[in-house]
């Protein structure tokens, strides 16, 4: 009889214990039933911009002075750095307040070397040597020390000739591609003054046309 008593009671003893939880918080972390790993039940944060994004200039063009002084003369840049490793990849243009801009993107870190002036008609290919007509009075040239065009001899331009016409930049063109020479042409209003930045992540040439 003493044995069965004893048995009863560790019964009791053990159904008690086993009904006992630990009290959790409200918040307290829990296995995910997919994962593994814990999760909350904390409400998820609100998304933000992905890390090292460098916002790119010509998006947000009003935040540089658009009340520049540029120049109308020649502007030139040397870059060997930037030799063969900056490909051309797009060409855009931009009208905004105070001006109209044109960006070169590329491939690599660095903007390679260029040349840009304004030149007088006729406009040639530099391959064939036709004539080439732009809307506009005015012919600013932008030669870059770069290819537009890849190892198998195919253009990495989607399109090699815009026609925008902005309140000054009016069309664009490109007229070479040889031997490390890219050149563009851009028939605009007038040959009004001109400013050119370097803008980084992603490489960019910029140039502003001032109207």
């Amino acid at each position: 009889m003493k044995s069965l008593g004893a048995i009863f009671t560790l019964l009791l003893l053990s159904v008690a214990f086993g009904c006992t939880r630990e009290p959790t918080a409200n918040n307290a972390a829990r296995p995910s039933a997919s994962t593994g790993q814990a999760v909350t039940s904390e409400p998820t944060p609100a998304r933000t911009a992905t890390p090292n994004r460098t916002p790119r200039a010509d998006e947000t063009a009003e935040r540089t002075e658009s009340n520049f002084e540029g120049t109308a003369g020649i502007t030139e840049e040397k870059n060997e750095i930037a030799y063969g490793s900056a490909i051309l990849r797009e060409v855009r243009t931009g009208e905004h307040t105070n001006f109209d801009r044109i960006v070169f993107e590329f491939d690599g870190r660095e903007v390679p070397g260029y040349h840009i002036e304004y030149i007088d008609k006729p406009v040639h290919q530099c391959g064939s040597g036709d004539v080439v007509a732009l809307a506009g009075d005015g012919w600013l040239e932008v030669r870059m020390y770069t290819q537009a065009h890849d190892e198998n001899g195919r253009p990495t331009l989607a399109v090699r000739e815009l026609a925008p016409n902005h309140k000054t930049v009016k069309e664009l063109m490109q007229t070479c591609d040889f031997e490390g020479d890219v050149t563009w042409v851009a028939g605009v209003a007038s040959p009004n003054k001109y400013r050119v930045l370097e803008l980084k992540n992603p490489a960019r040439l910029v140039i502003d046309v001032k109207h």
